[in-house]
């Protein structure tokens, strides 16, 4: 496994990292055992990095993270990294009402999310959205505290724009920005990369697979149920989807010819785009079977030449995609957006 600094300040990290997200929410129905067996997989094939967030299905996957970590050889176990989001504000139905960036939430956050990791610290901690109501240098410096008394390693952020990354760099070390990026979410690369390259921020890409989008499995008459996110995502809407599978079946017939699947090819060009932004960027890939973790880690055996990464690029070119990447009312919460 290839590892990559997350920015000049952060820890060591795989080449790749694990989403767990959907093994407890917004996609639909998981299989714990599988998940747990994945997580394993994922660990003993030197996947390090597993990120998670406090509110995914409201502890259930920091839980399910914790589980899988005790049962997991000791030496495996001590090589993750966990990195956390908080901040999230849910109730009893699921629904979601803001964000909490305050001091005191910032550490009642996390002093949960020990628990039930069932870890002693937390290698990066980030809030997940930014919070309009607190400015970001006194949530970074509650973050700032928690590394101090060594509850947390590493400050990261998510889902901020450039001038929210100097502002929040500016109150203490910051190891990375995850945010999402994929062939068809290219939006950090005008103001947000070479923000983060110039001040050693890493970048930890979500969305690599655009949610299953663009991964080569979504077909356009596949059923969503009711408790899975893409059924009111834009990009997964009548026409849209329509047209978003026309530019998979163009991304197809490059990983054809490459000898390698369109999923392994839409992870391979997000990891050819950090040299060529001067970036340490980090996938994270959302999967929830062990199939899907070995297809996914299949990429970093793929070699994207000038000529491959046009060819990429001809096929699903940016500004491609149709809809937006979040319903309006989330990206309302995009501090990235603005």
């Amino acid at each position: 496994m290839r590892t990559l600094p997350l920015g000049t300040t952060g820890p060591q990290s795989s080449a790749i990292g694990l989403g767990a997200m959907g093994m407890s929410a917004l996609y639909g129905d998981a299989d714990r055992a599988e998940s747990v067996a994945t997580i394993h997989a994922a660990l003993e094939a030197g996947v390090t990095l597993i990120d998670t967030g406090d509110f995914y299905a409201m502890g259930h996957n920091e839980m399910l993270i914790g589980e899988a970590l005790r049962s997991a050889p000791a030496a495996r176990r001590e090589q993750a990294l966990t990195s956390v989001k908080f901040g999230a504000l849910r109730d009893p139905d699921g629904g979601w009402s803001g964000y909490d960036g305050r001091p005191a939430a910032v550490k009642n956050f996390a002093a949960y999310s020990l628990q039930r990791l069932g870890v002693d610290h937390i290698d990066v901690y980030r809030i997940a959205r930014l919070d309009p109501d607190v400015p970001v240098e006194e949530t970074v410096g509650a973050i700032a505290e928690l590394v101090e008394k060594g509850h947390v390693r590493h400050i990261g952020l998510s889902e901020v724009g450039a001038d929210t990354i100097r502002r929040a760099a500016a109150t203490a070390p910051i190891s990375d920005v995850q945010i999402e990026y994929s062939l068809i979410s290219r939006g950090i690369e005008e103001q947000i990369l070479p923000t983060v390259s110039e001040l050693g921020i890493g970048i930890t890409a979500y969305g690599v697979l655009s949610r299953g989008l663009i991964s080569g499995h979504f077909t356009r008459d596949r059923k969503l149920g009711a408790g899975d996110f893409r059924a009111m995502s834009p990009r997964f809407q009548g026409e849209n989807l329509d047209r978003n599978l026309d530019l998979v079946d163009a991304l197809r017939k490059v990983a054809e010819q490459k000898g390698v699947s369109v999923a392994q090819t839409a992870i391979a060009w997000v990891l050819a785009q950090g040299p060529r932004h001067d970036a340490a960027i980090v996938p994270l890939v959302g999967a929830r079977r062990r199939d899907r973790l070995t297809e996914a880690l299949g990429a970093l055996d793929v070699r994207l030449d000038a000529a491959d990464l046009a060819a990429i690029e001809q096929a699903v070119p940016a500004d491609a995609a149709a809809g937006a990447r979040y319903p309006e009312a989330q990206m309302a919460h995009l501090d990235s957006e603005h």
